[in-house]
């Protein structure tokens, strides 16, 4: 019997879509087309392999037994094509859509936009939020290169890479007047504070370190950027805790002073993942070394 490849795709795109006419518009296809290509799966593997839903289609147990077999079938396939194509990254023309978290594209973004300019003027970024749901960002189909943040509970077709670990620190105005050179704990826990509540799980890794440590802290306001935390500080007396990194880029605003945290609040993990079929797309591992370059000389 001979088998149609090119049914392999779409046996894919239906298991991580969960939905025909999302299917469809993944692979730039009529919805008709598409359920002419399940029909033809159905037969070539003699499997209902997907029923239909109320809100989509669900796998049938051969699709959830075939699924892991045909993703790496189709990762081994693209490692043996795209292993052959060579990437230049001065000449290359190409978009990439990243999802970095609230904390990856206030400190990492804007230090790799400003080394693809010198390095790969032709390559643009485009940024997609990445909260707490990894599908939403379009990784997990493979519509976007990479995410960027906290990875928590993968699925097994995405590729995890640690980038580092990262700390806190706190940060109040320059000219607070109850607060010198350090913080104490007794301050820490009087003094009323700024919240940032992002999307996705660096909140909960912070509640998490202050509940261990036993450490109060009064919120008064909660904002939803980094940015806005900066500027809430600096024109009132209240203090933020912050990653070290965002920290040490707020180091450069004069109204501001940074101090470390009258406790050891530990850290979180800040981390990479992209979709298995790009293992080996010489792009994506240019992009990806990339960035590990960035995070490096961010930690020098």
């Amino acid at each position: 019997m001979r088998y149609d490849l090119n049914l392999l795709p779409i046996f894919i795109a239906l298991m991580e879509e969960r939905s025909v006419t999302r299917a469809a518009v993944r692979l730039g296809m009529t919805q008709p087309a598409l359920s002419n290509a399940l029909s033809r799966l159905r037969l070539m593997l003699q499997d209902q392999l997907f029923v239909r839903e109320r809100y989509g289609v669900q796998p049938t147990p051969v699709a959830l037994e075939l699924a892991p077999r045909i993703t790496e079938a189709l990762a081994q396939l693209d490692d043996v094509v795209l292993g052959q194509q060579a990437f230049d990254p001065k000449q290359a023309e190409r978009l990439f859509t990243i999802a970095p978290n609230g904390y990856a594209e206030f400190v990492l973004v804007p230090a790799v936009v400003a080394r693809l300019q010198k390095v790969a003027p032709g390559i643009r970024l485009h940024l997609t939020p990445y909260g707490n749901d990894l599908a939403e960002t379009g990784v997990v189909s493979g519509t976007t290169a990479l995410v960027l943040g906290r990875i928590v509970d993968p699925p097994d077709n995405l590729v995890v890479q640690h980038l580092m670990d990262e700390g806190f620190a706190c940060a109040v105005r320059a000219d607070h007047p109850n607060v010198g050179d350090a913080v104490t704990r007794e301050q820490f826990e009087t003094m009323k504070h700024v919240n940032i509540v992002p999307p996705g799980r660096m909140r909960a890794g912070l509640f998490q370190a202050l509940a261990q440590q036993q450490l109060k802290r009064d919120v008064v306001i909660s904002v939803t950027n980094f940015f806005a935390v900066a500027e809430m500080v600096a024109v009132t007396d209240y203090c933020a805790t912050l990653p070290s990194l965002i920290c040490k880029r707020l180091m450069q605003e004069p109204r501001l002073k940074i101090l470390p945290a009258p406790v050891d609040l530990g850290s979180f993990p800040v981390e990479m993942a992209w979709h298995v079929r790009y293992r080996h797309d010489p792009a994506h591992r240019w992009l990806r070394a990339l960035i590990g370059e960035v995070v490096t000389d961010l930690n020098a």
